[in-house]
């Protein structure tokens, strides 16, 4: 379609449609006002835009050329510092963001990331404030299925009692009475607004004051709420149900508060090459800000229609009621600085920053939420929420700071309505994450750290140091623990943790319960207020934690204790360099199955997030993430002379292969080894990894985008 002249800017037709008919009604911001301002903003904004990956490159060009003749125990740090990439230490400073939603600043708890582009994932995230114990753990691996316990297509009656006692142990443990166990009681009721439990001999009552509320006739309640570490839990009550006619006190399930907030991802874990594809991406945020996003699908031979969920309500024991958002508190995550989009382009016929596009944007959409025009509200304080990945030091955090602001003045906002969580995942970032806090003090809500990105970020920076250490060795390196420890301790030593939220990165098996109960505590006892879970049922279970371990206990605990010295600069070469050829297969061989399983799903079926089998047949939840880091280590030891490009290429065909046989019962997936040459994702995924070193930060994105596009010009000439 030919673009539209609007002013100085060239909009393509599906935008302007969207801009003018869906988006902006009902803001109070008129076309006329939005796309002045757009073009004030792009125009305005694009020469700094440039100017700051410009810096990126040459950064990377510095970095390159001292690699290439020092050695990494050489002084490093010195280096840095002359060239300015890293920052003088800021003076002694707090966050003040205010109007900050208690989510973020009272409740720790999980967060889900889910891609915008799945309206049915995306209503799922939104409803996962509460979910089924029960059923959570009916489903998982977390108990036994031996001795006639296990899953099967129907109920296990043997299971079931598996689930109520566990459910019934984890009561007594966080909510316990003062005698006796939940799994004795026979009637719950309330009485003088507390919780009285009626055991087989005797009466008595929570031990300590946490009803919050219930439904239903005080003398037999429908549903009991509880709170403990500020979550909740609901002991559902019906005598009726199947499972509570079985149990002596008529529970028939325990709803969970689960995950607290999402972060609604229009950026790594979306497929969003072109217009039309961006425009379903917004569609979907601003049907969440407007309340009116719904899908329906088939599920066990009926149609079902998903919405969003109505609020909780409940009797308190203080008299009234109190009422509970029966939803997550809703974030949106915009693309970084990197990419541009042929949406709108400009006079000279330049592309315009995606990021600037999709500030403008879901800020626009979430107007609606802040204006009351959803039957649901997301935001109680009236704040917008963005998270912004893939800055590179504070200056480009300020550039963010400075859109945000330009933004708010377009909308006719209070300064600092829109909130900014900053994802440390770049090497400057992590290294000046305090600047960078800096930079946005006063409306930051969020800081978390990633494996994937960053340690893709670490790879590409240091590519010319030498052949990085096997992957999963990262995990044990001191840099990584390093980043992890300084991403809290920075947080904490200018008071986030009182304003917003510290973040843990994601459980990436989502088949895996019982190892996530297992290990996730840990991203809690390390400072962690929120981490991410790849699913609802994740989030249930990951609750847990947050009821075992008390996080703000923690956050005392570190500051009481002196900063973590920092190893970040400890580049991860490896010393040893006398690996077996058979690790080196096995190495390339685990990073090209997970490279090629992934892409031929992002590249042919417009998949950017999805249940992904590893080489083992581990479903693994990847995202872009995945790519950058699996994609920078094979193309670092090609760099170095690891292995050799026709191994690489004899790699990446035997994975083809075995991707291909994985994906054999799928009816719509098209095989990668019936022809390489003219495979759109082999090739995607072997450019990729033979043009790894070259990519800007060793971002995947360019290659993507690009290989993406002419794969759907090909089917639409085909067609």
């Amino acid at each position: 379609m030919e673009a539209v002249r609007i002013g100085s800017l060239r909009v393509h037709p599906k935008l302007k449609a969207f801009v003018e008919e869906e988006l902006l009604p009902g803001t109070d911001v008129s076309p006329e006002t939005f796309w002045e301002g757009a073009g004030r903003l792009i125009n305005g904004l694009k020469p700094e835009n440039d100017r700051l990956l410009a810096e990126r490159r040459a950064f990377q060009k510095q970095l390159d050329s001292w690699y290439e003749t020092h050695d990494v125990t050489d002084d490093q740090e010195g280096y840095l510092r002359e060239i300015g990439y890293l920052e003088d230490e800021p003076e002694a400073f707090t966050v003040e963001t205010s109007g900050i939603d208690q989510e973020i600043n009272q409740q720790p708890g999980p967060q889900l990331v889910v891609p915008l582009s799945n309206p049915r994932y995306v209503l799922n995230a939104a409803n996962a404030r509460w979910g089924s114990l029960y059923d959570s753990l009916y489903g998982s691996d977390i108990l036994s299925e031996e001795n006639g316990k296990e899953r099967g297509t129907s109920y296990n009656p043997k299971r079931g009692e598996d689930v109520i006692r566990w459910a019934k142990e984890m009561l007594d443990q966080h909510m316990p009475l003062a005698d006796g166990s939940h799994a004795e009681v026979q009637h719950y009721r309330i009485r003088s607004g507390k919780l009285e439990a009626e055991l087989p001999d005797r009466q008595t009552t929570l031990a300590a004051n946490q009803l919050k509320g219930w439904r239903g006739q005080e003398e037999e309640p429908e549903a009991i709420l509880l709170e403990h570490h500020h979550l909740h839990m609901e002991i559902q009550i019906d005598r009726n149900h199947p499972i509570g006619k079985t149990d002596a006190a008529g529970v028939k399930d325990i709803l969970t508060e689960a995950a607290i907030t999402s972060i609604m991802d229009a950026e790594d874990s979306v497929a969003a090459v072109d217009t039309e594809e961006k425009t379903a991406v917004y569609r979907s945020w601003l049907g969440l800000m407007k309340g009116t996003l719904e899908t329906s699908f088939t599920k066990g031979g009926r149609t079902v229609t998903r919405r969003l969920e109505e609020d909780r309500t409940y009797r308190s024991p203080s008299g009234g009621d109190v009422t509970l958002s029966g939803r997550v508190l809703m974030l949106v995550r915009n693309v970084g600085h990197l990419m541009t989009t042929d949406m709108i382009t400009l006079e000279d016929g330049s592309e315009a920053p995606e990021g600037i596009i999709d500030g403008l944007v879901t800020a626009a959409a979430a107007l609606h939420d802040l204006k009351g025009n959803s039957p649901f509200q997301n935001s109680v304080e009236g704040s917008i929420y963005i998270v912004k990945p893939k800055m590179h030091g504070s200056k480009e955090v300020a550039f963010t700071n400075h859109l945000m602001t330009e933004i708010e003045k377009l909308y006719g906002l209070a300064a600092n309505t829109i909130k900014i969580g900053v994802m440390d995942e770049e090497r400057r970032t992590s290294l000046n994450l305090k600047a960078c806090i800096r930079e946005v003090k006063d409306r930051i809500f969020f800081i978390n750290t990633g494996f994937l990105d960053r340690t893709g970020d670490e790879i590409h920076t240091s590519f010319h140091a030498g052949p990085m250490i096997r992957k999963a060795e990262m995990k044990a390196s001191s840099w990584l623990g390093s980043y992890e420890e300084q991403n809290v301790s920075a947080g904490l030593r200018v008071r986030l943790h009182e304003r917003g939220q510290i973040g843990k990165g994601m459980w990436a098996m989502p088949d895996e319960m019982k190892q996530m109960m297992e290990q996730k505590d840990g991203q809690l006892l390390a400072g962690g207020s929120t981490a991410w879970v790849p699913s609802p049922t994740a989030a249930v279970l990951h609750a847990l934690h947050y009821h075992q371990v008390d996080v703000r206990e923690v956050h005392r605990s570190k500051l009481e204790q002196e900063p973590p010295q920092s190893r970040m600069l400890d580049v991860p070469v490896a010393a040893d360099r006398s690996w077996s050829a058979e690790e080196i297969q096995a190495e390339l061989e685990n990073n090209a199955q997970g490279i090629l399983g992934y892409v031929v799903r992002w590249v042919e079926h417009g998949i950017g997030c999805s249940k992904v089998p590893d080489i083992h047949g581990t479903n693994l939840m990847e995202d872009r993430a995945t790519l950058r880091i699996s994609s920078q280590h094979i193309a670092n030891w090609l760099a170095h002379g690891v292995c050799s490009e026709d191994q690489v290429r004899q790699v990446m065909a035997k994975m083809a292969a075995l991707v291909d046989k994985q994906n054999a019962d799928d009816p719509e997936y098209r095989s990668m080894t019936a022809d390489l040459e003219r495979s759109d994702a082999f090739q995607a995924a072997l450019e990729l990894v033979l043009e790894g070193g070259r990519q800007p930060n060793g971002y995947t994105e360019p290659i993507l985008h690009r290989r993406r596009r002419e794969f759907k010009q090909r089917q639409y000439v085909s067609q």
